[in-house]
């Protein structure tokens, strides 16, 4: 892979997309908002400030009206299900709409796309003590806000405690103002062209050519007119050799090729020549799990385009190949986030919990038997 040279700049972010320079200069400006949040805590003033979630149950963690600005979700969850991240489905619905335009497993929303914990800093999202969820993307709506999440798991969550902020306000939010959408996809696994090679720089591999991106991973599919912000993407290789030799493409407002095309997985997360040995986390990217390129490694990535959101006025197609050329099996878990009017465009079919749960795949292939 070819070094990338990351040039430092001086990036100017909304002051909702936490920009901690902005906020402070804000911070004199008198606020046309009143400060609401709704939570878990013991409506009696004892102490028992959580929520049990039954096997199948729905629990509903925010129901009002607008207009009104979500600006900090916090979550935290004790429950016997090893693969409780995986078994919640966190969905948001805006302005009475059908569908959700969130929908996707709690710990995929906040980037533990491998059903496991694991602390790490961005800007919008993070997790800290080692269960402490936490996200700050913007949530604007101008009718009402509803969000719930799904017990999809065997057990009962023994304590879902919560804390949801927003601000109220007495006028319409302007009239410009987007939805915000999460989208959860997976590929478990998607299907290479090939498993007759040794290596990623196979000649069979090297030449194959993708111009189209016809077989690619796809992050999410919008209709509508928006922008795009970012990704968190989670990888447990099912064969050896580095995972990453693919290019980034997005398609926009109908392209039969991707105005914006990469180099290479990591050089789109904005690390090089394969992470290294080293995980990392910084505000707009990252690779906070980092694993061997070895069958059976796992590797966690995100990339946030608050410095210059993607927009698409018609469609967007953002996606990514697996290997170059799409030649590689491995298990792809992803959530993309961006704003857009409505309505959106139908979401696929969330997959049953037994499909959205990790677990290597016989595909052939080097280190892998088929």
């Amino acid at each position: 892979m070819k070094r990338l040279l990351l040039l430092v700049l001086t990036l100017t972010i909304p002051t909702l997309a936490q920009n901690p320079p902005s906020q402070l200069a804000d911070l004199p400006q008198a606020k046309d908002y009143v400060q609401k949040r709704v939570s878990s805590y013991d409506t009696t003033g004892g102490n028992a400030d959580f929520r049990q979630v039954a096997a199948a149950q729905t629990l509903t963690l925010l129901d009002v009206d607008g207009p009104g600005l979500l600006t900090h979700i916090w979550i935290t969850v004790a429950s016997p299900d090893p693969m409780h991240l995986k078994s919640l489905v966190l969905r948001a619905y805006w302005d009475g709409e059908a569908t959700p335009s969130i929908e996707t497993p709690l710990g995929d929303f906040f980037g533990l796309g491998l059903g496991e914990y694991y602390r790490y800093q961005s800007i919008p999202l993070s997790v800290g003590s080692d269960k402490a969820l936490n996200c700050f993307f913007p949530m604007p709506f101008q009718k009402h806000g509803r969000i719930t999440v799904t017990n999809d798991g065997p057990s009962k969550v023994d304590a879902f405690y919560f804390n949801i902020d927003y601000r109220a306000y007495a006028k319409p939010l302007p009239s410009d103002q987007l939805y915000f959408h999460a989208q959860y996809r997976q590929a478990n696994p998607p299907a290479g062209w090939t498993d007759q090679w040794n290596s990623n720089g196979d000649p069979s591999v090297n030449d194959k050519k993708n111009l189209d991106g016809v077989g690619n991973y796809v992050w999410m599919e919008a209709s509508g007119h928006g922008h795009f912000v970012g990704v968190t993407m989670s990888v447990l290789q099912n064969q050896d050799h580095w995972w990453g030799e693919g290019d980034d493409m997005f398609f926009i407002d109908g392209e039969k090729r991707p105005s914006i095309n990469g180099t290479g997985s990591e050089d789109y997360f904005l690390g090089a020549w394969g992470f290294g040995e080293q995980a990392f986390a910084y505000g707009l990217y990252g690779a906070p799990v980092k694993g061997p390129e070895k069958a059976g490694s796992r590797t966690s990535v995100y990339r946030f385009h608050l410095d210059s959101p993607i927009p698409f006025t018609k469609s967007l197609r953002a996606t990514i190949e697996h290997g170059h050329a799409n030649h590689r099996s491995d298990n792809f878990f992803s959530v993309a986030y961006w704003y857009q009017s409505e309505p959106h465009a139908e979401f696929p079919k969330l997959p049953s919990l037994e499909e959205r749960i990790p677990k290597l795949h016989a595909v052939g292939g080097p280190g892998n038997v088929k």
